[in-house]
């Protein structure tokens, strides 16, 4: 395993695990046991940093993370996220400071730990100046219940804003070959200010490991089916670039989903994507990515011909896509 540093000093693997996945989002909750061993097997193959969410389950991941990784506490980087509360069973935004307090004695809890290395609000809360969030997480800093703290899909102005009251260690979006939006404001304004970026989704949801098609039946828990992106009508047309991906994979004895994360690594040394799986096998496949060397010559073959491609379909449902970018 390689290592890089978000920010100006939280050193994590270089890919990390998304835990999501393993209790929320794609399907039925993984087993615990399963799960458990997912999560050792991922410490042992040098992976240090793990994400999750109180809304993933919701809470289910965080207790599951906080007894899994409890024996490993201090070799491992926990994130965790606030800002969206369950509200009359609908997900609410609210990163009021008094919010804030209650969620994270809440993570505190469920993590079984003192204190959160990396504090991401979920999403930008429009009714609460970001300035009042960065104060608070100011002070959960000085009161030693986190460590450094960061923002999930929020727009520049607003991590300007928020890196002026107290520096911002990290963002959290989507990134991946299929979702380049990024790299327009996002990743030039994240390298002026000295903040790492933390790449969701890495993998496209899964359509980038190849193994997706226009036939493929997600289970019904799955956020997928309302994805536009996943019609079968634009997994069809998408199917170019996996293509592409598989052409240049096989020269480099390595599978799509590989190449796709040595692209990501190779965008910028502060950048850590997250690719989340379920499944032993996929863990060590991603992992492997950071042993894939890609030169400047394949990197312009696949910019070029990415940049030639359409992409088809929204990546969220208008809905979902309203919550990003304030």
């Amino acid at each position: 395993m390689q290592y890089r540093k978000l920010g100006t000093g939280l050193e994590v693997s270089a890919i990390g695990l998304g835990c999501m996945g393993l209790s929320y989002g794609y399907g039925p909750a993984t087993e615990k046991a399963t799960a458990t061993r997912l999560l050792h097997a991922a410490i042992e193959k040098g992976v240090t940093f793990f994400d999750t969410a109180e809304m993933y389950g919701p809470y289910t991941n965080e207790e599951l993370l906080g007894e899994a990784l409890q024996p490993y506490r201090d070799k491992v980087v926990i994130a965790t996220k606030f800002g969206i509360k369950l509200q009359e069973g609908k997900q609410v935004q609210d990163s009021s400071p008094q919010q804030i307090r209650k969620a994270i004695e809440g993570s505190l809890t469920r993590l079984k730990t003192d204190v959160i290395d990396l504090y991401y609000q979920h999403r930008v809360d429009t009714n609460t100046p970001i300035e009042e969030v960065a104060t608070t997480m100011g002070a959960l800093i000085k009161e030693g219940k986190i460590k450094h703290w960061g923002l999930s899909e929020a727009g520049v102005a607003t991590i300007r804003r928020a890196h002026a009251v107290t520096p911002v260690t990290a963002v959290e979006s989507e990134y991946s070959l299929w979702w380049r939006k990024p790299e327009q404001e996002l990743l030039p304004a994240l390298e002026e200010l000295g903040i790492g970026f933390v790449p969701f989704s890495p993998l496209g949801k899964g359509f980038l490991t190849g193994n997706i098609h226009k036939d493929t039946q997600f289970d019904k828990d799955d956020f997928r089916n309302i994805v536009p992106r996943f019609t079968k009508e634009n997994m069809d047309t998408n199917q170019g670039l996996v293509e592409l991906l598989k052409s240049i994979a096989i020269q480099k004895n390595a599978t799509p989903a590989q190449l796709a994360l040595a692209w990501i690594l190779a965008q910028q040394s502060w950048i850590v994507p997250i690719p989340g799986t379920t499944k032993l096998h996929r863990l060590e496949e991603n992992i492997g990515a950071v042993n894939i060397e890609l030169t400047a010559d394949e990197l312009k073959t696949i910019d070029d011909t990415v940049s030639k491609m359409e992409i088809a379909g929204a990546r969220y449902p208008a809905e979902l896509e309203a919550r990003t970018g304030k």
